[in-house]
């Protein structure tokens, strides 16, 4: 319990809203085939529509974020 302690790692560099991007663009797919398949309970259809808006909040978000850091 006595040996000191290693430095943290550097963070890794990710492009965030290329990945809020893809999650929105995988709800959007799934809403799709929900509609044409149309299930008999609309709450699946529901879970795509507002992982779709929280993906574009996640968008907006760390558009914000990332002009306010430079």
């Amino acid at each position: 319990m006595n040996q000191p302690r290693r430095p943290d790692p550097q963070p890794l560099k990710t492009n965030d809203t290329r990945t809020f991007l893809v999650g929105t663009g995988l709800w959007a797919i799934a809403l799709v085939v929900l509609l044409i398949i149309r299930p008999v309970h609309t709450w699946s259809i529901w879970t795509c529509v507002v992982g779709i808006g929280l993906g574009l909040f996640g968008v907006y978000y760390v558009h914000r974020r990332d002009a306010r850091r430079h």
